[in-house]
């Protein structure tokens, strides 16, 4: 039986059972605050980089492993697998894909990289798919393709907790920036093709819950949702009370929350909240 590891990066958020899971491994995203280095999940947690965001003097910055760092892990690994799954963060947020591709022709080890489209845990539910069907027995150029089918049906609505951070960080023009807050405007942020963009703008935080809300129907109508995922910054009480709301709408959707992480939380801020979920998850 083919003996497969799975890489994913710190932007995926991890249960306990994939954190203790044999042969999943994680390599950390870069978050500079100030011109100090810090890994995701190794020596800052979500709420300190939130109390640290508060005071920085510089817009913060992230920055994707490095091509030798994932080379490293690939030799490793690959004394020990026969393949190697690499899942990460959509390829238009980050760089981090690209650096597992380049890496992956540094080494004799077979590494399929797959880009997400995505982020935070929706990124670890393709990588738990994809377990999920190496444990079924199907071959590994199935899994291939399943995988890249999977991102692709994935729709995730957000709206932003800090329109200046996302500004500060380069992920907002400042006109855009402008008006949404000179205007009150609550802009739902969407994640199309693994791109950030402009879905809708509306007048208050109700109303593009309720929009956002709207679409998970128009989707769930088209073709029914067996599972979502409602993403946070830092305070999940808010993310609580979206899902007592979903699930009185939507009872045979089943709701978990997730939060976003420290990565994402440099350019959405503490208070973001949104939906994400797979068109072709059965």
């Amino acid at each position: 039986m083919t003996k497969i590891a799975w890489v994913i990066d710190s932007t995926a958020y991890l249960e306990e059972e994939m954190i203790s899971h044999p042969d999943v491994y994680t390599i950390p995203i870069t978050i500079l605050l100030d011109g100090e280095e810090f890994s995701e999940g190794v020596d800052l947690t979500p709420s300190q980089l939130y109390e640290r965001l508060k005071t920085l003097s510089s817009p913060p910055k992230t920055s994707q492993p490095s091509i030798g760092a994932f080379k490293e892990l690939y030799e490793r690994l690959g004394e020990t697998y026969d393949v190697i799954f690499s899942v990460h963060i959509s390829s238009k947020l980050s760089g981090t894909a690209s650096s597992s591709e380049q890496a992956a022709q540094l080494v004799e080890t077979k590494v399929i990289t797959i880009d997400s489209k995505i982020l935070t845990y929706p990124l670890t539910r393709i990588a738990k798919k994809g377990m999920e069907w190496a444990d079924s027995g199907m071959g590994i150029e199935e899994i291939r393709s399943g995988l890249k089918a999977l991102s692709d049906s994935g729709e995730t609505y957000v709206l932003i907790g800090s329109l200046e951070q996302l500004h500060r960080s380069g992920r907002m023009s400042g006109v855009q920036f402008f008006l949404g807050s000179m205007l009150n405007i609550k802009p739902i942020i969407s994640i199309e093709d693994g791109e950030l963009s402009v879905k809708e703008k509306v007048r208050s935080e109700r109303k593009a819950k309720d929009k956002i809300f709207q679409l998970l129907r128009n989707a769930h109508m088209l073709k029914p949702i067996k599972e979502a995922y409602i993403l946070y910054g830092l305070h999940d009480a808010e993310a609580i009370k979206w899902k007592e709301e979903l699930v009185q709408l939507f009872p045979e959707i089943e709701f978990q929350w997730y939060p976003l992480g420290s990565a994402i939380g440099v350019h959405a801020g503490e208070n973001t909240i949104g939906i994400s979920w797979f068109n072709g998850l059965n």
